[in-house]
């Protein structure tokens, strides 16, 4: 049988996710949240995620540009990729999921991947 917690608390962590830029910096966002957690607790993430390998991810960011185009226009794709460009630093799947590991998480899962957008999530271990 599966158990539905119904209470959530948001964490604000040590810095803004949207400026972790450094490996040091992404491991300070998740050992926060890590931290934050009750025994059993866990963390779902939506993120925009680049490809561990070059060519996938010419190839996810190119049909994600197409998409954006077709959505609301060049100008619009123009505008999403050069906030990405400016303000976020994307991070592979592998690479969350290993700092994930690396903080203390125990059960590290993947919900959903597509493209350039992933839904994964980590559980702390129950002490």
């Amino acid at each position: 049988m599966i158990k539905i917690r119904r209470n959530v608390r948001l964490i604000r962590p040590p810095i803004s996710t949207s400026v972790a830029r450094t490996d040091a910096e992404w491991e300070s966002v998740f050992r926060a949240f890590f931290t934050s957690l009750s025994s059993g607790g866990s963390l779902w993430i939506f993120d925009l995620i680049e490809a561990a390998t070059p060519a996938l991810q010419a190839m996810f960011w190119r049909r994600y540009g197409e998409y954006l185009a077709g959505f609301k226009g060049e100008k619009y794709r123009d505008e999403v990729f050069a906030y990405v460009e400016k303000e976020d630093t994307p991070r592979s799947l592998i690479f969350q999921l290993e700092m994930l590991r690396r903080v203390g998480f125990r059960d590290v899962d993947v919900l959903h991947k597509n493209g350039c957008f992933a839904a994964f999530g980590a559980i702390r271990g129950v002490t």
